[in-house]
């Protein structure tokens, strides 16, 4: 029998191509067994003191709620929530496109919240810094594995971290096994460190 590889998945609610990829490692623990810990790395953290455009700045300005209301909902509830509540967010976020505005984000979340039964005062995290110890906690880990010049998605396939893979739609099936296999392939050699190309579209779970 296989040995269960372990995925280490640090995610930011936000970032559109670490919400393809978390689809993707879905679709993989139907046809491989894994065990997937869901982490963070906050893009508002990762940015900090960063000189960045002012449309990408207004973006990353906006992206500090929802991480707060995870890691609110980890320390309530245990890391077990995080599968759900990411998955309710980043259904509202990016395949209904409720990111525009920082109310928008924040109903969103709040309507996540909601349908998973939480409690509703995990919303009071949207603006407590109290939680950003956490997150700063969780990115630095992040970036031990990659470096800090990456952003999100980051995958450690039993410890052995990547920025990425970066892709920009869901395979299904079998497919998404063979690319999973072909990861932990190269993350289990030791030399391999980068492959990469030209990105000619935007993400998309779109069928």
């Amino acid at each position: 029998m296989a040995e269960k590889t372990t995925v280490d998945f640090y995610l930011d609610p936000s970032c559109p191509f670490a919400w393809v990829t978390s689809r993707w490692i879905k679709e993989v623990t139907k046809v491989r067994d894994i065990d997937v810990r869901w982490k963070f790395i906050s893009l508002g953290v990762v940015n900090e003191g960063r000189d960045l455009p002012a449309d990408y700045r207004k973006i990353i300005d906006m992206s500090w709620g929802a991480m707060r209301v995870m890691a609110a909902a980890e320390q309530r509830a245990g890391a077990e929530v995080l599968d759900d509540l990411y998955t309710e967010i980043g259904e509202r976020y990016h395949d209904q496109g409720r990111v525009d505005t920082l109310e928008n984000r924040y109903e969103a979340v709040k309507e996540a919240v909601k349908e998973l039964g939480l409690d509703a005062d995990l919303m009071d995290a949207w603006d407590d810094e109290a939680f950003d110890a956490r997150l700063r906690e969780s990115t630095k880990e992040a970036q031990d594995l990659v470096g800090d010049d990456v952003g999100t998605p980051i995958v450690a396939l039993n410890g052995v971290g990547f920025f990425g893979p970066v892709i920009t739609r869901v395979p299904k099936g079998e497919e998404a096994g063979k690319i999973f296999d072909a990861a932990v392939t190269l993350g289990n050699y030791p030399h391999f460190f980068e492959l990469k190309r030209s990105r000619t579209e935007s993400p998309s779970t779109a069928e």
